[in-house]
């Protein structure tokens, strides 16, 4: 799909352009981390049908000696850098760890969300006066090519709370290849892995019976609204989601109620949607170890250790450069 001629816009307005121009329609799910949808982000991980996010807290909660050492590796001195940081409270969880173990570490979230990032910078001051911080907002994608221009110390990758099951498998290994890009060999790799389980389990996640994630959905199209001129009236939209057990994948979509006609300014174009029509949200991708081991083999990647929860429905997965699939 061309840009509106005559216009210069913005990559949101693009993806939106082709998103709701294809067959059948789409949104990109990492528009949905505006202020507000940040803000509703951090009150879906509350909730108790989310499980994701008691799971990677009881793996640092636990675990946090035995991560340390494998982030440690004999020396106190490395640097975190988290993609995608949000609030910050499972890594405050690690930070408090390794300060109390005397570590040497610097901490740089990075984030879409200003209101986010500001709000971690002044809760980890707060709660960790002597660490060092360097916060910065924006697309981690843009972010990644100046990691680049570290001291020479150990820089551990943090990508948590299953961020990468938003990624298809193509999109999951060019992400891990570019971040490789910027690794040295003395690098490490920290990802979190939402794994198989009861399909019932993770339908309720993404459908919780407070509708918060349904508002978490709706907000893209109030972002459009807000920031491309749209005139999308939210009542006429329900959001619905549905796992996959075959692809091991959880989908959302919003589902248009009735026949309506929406118009955004910004790309001076009106968008048809039928009664029922579906727009794809997002996917939640759902790993095996083998699928994670297959990710990191063709990645370039080796498997340092993995941490699991207690129930086995979560996994971290610590990578260290390999060989292969480079």
């Amino acid at each position: 799909m061309e840009p509106v001629v005559g216009k210069e816009l913005s990559q949101f307005a693009l993806d939106v352009l082709s998103g709701l121009s294809a067959h059948p329609k789409e949104l990109s799910s990492k528009y949905f981390y505006d202020d507000e949808g940040s803000r509703l982000f951090q009150e879906i991980m509350t909730l108790p049908e989310y499980y994701l996010t008691g799971c990677e807290l009881e793996i640092f909660e636990q675990q946090a000696d035995a991560i340390f050492r494998s982030f440690a590796n004999g020396s106190n001195a490395f640097d975190l850098i988290e993609l995608g940081a949000g609030d910050g409270t499972k890594t405050a969880v690690l930070v408090s760890h390794f300060l109390k173990r005397n570590a040497d570490i610097t901490y740089s979230p990075i984030d879409i969300s200003n209101e986010a990032l500001d709000a971690l910078t002044t809760k980890f001051l707060d709660e960790f006066p002597t660490l060092r911080m360097n916060a910065r907002q924006g697309d981690y994608f843009n972010i990644l090519k100046s990691l680049k221009n570290g001291e020479g110390r150990r820089k551990i990758l943090m990508f948590l709370g299953s961020n990468i099951g938003n990624f298809t498998r193509d999109q999951s290994i060019k992400f891990f290849q570019d971040l490789r890009a910027v690794m040295s060999s003395n690098d490490l790799l920290f990802i979190g892995f939402d794994l198989q389980k009861d399909p019932h389990v993770i339908v309720r996640a993404y459908d919780d019976s407070e509708g918060v994630t349904a508002k978490f959905n709706l907000n893209l199209l109030a972002r459009i609204n807000r920031e491309l001129g749209g005139d999308f009236d939210l009542e006429k939209w329900s959001h619905y989601a549905m796992y996959r057990p075959v692809q091991c994948a959880a989908r959302s979509f919003l589902i248009s109620r009735e026949k309506q006609k929406v118009r955004i300014d910004a790309l001076d174009r009106c968008f048809e949607f039928d009664q029922w029509e579906t727009v794809f949200m997002e996917v939640s991708q759902k790993y095996t170890e083998s699928m994670i081991e297959g990710l990191a083999a063709e990645s370039g990647f080796a498997i340092k250790q993995n941490f699991f929860d207690s129930r086995n429905y979560y996994c971290d997965s610590l990578w260290q450069l390999g060989t292969t699939g480079c």
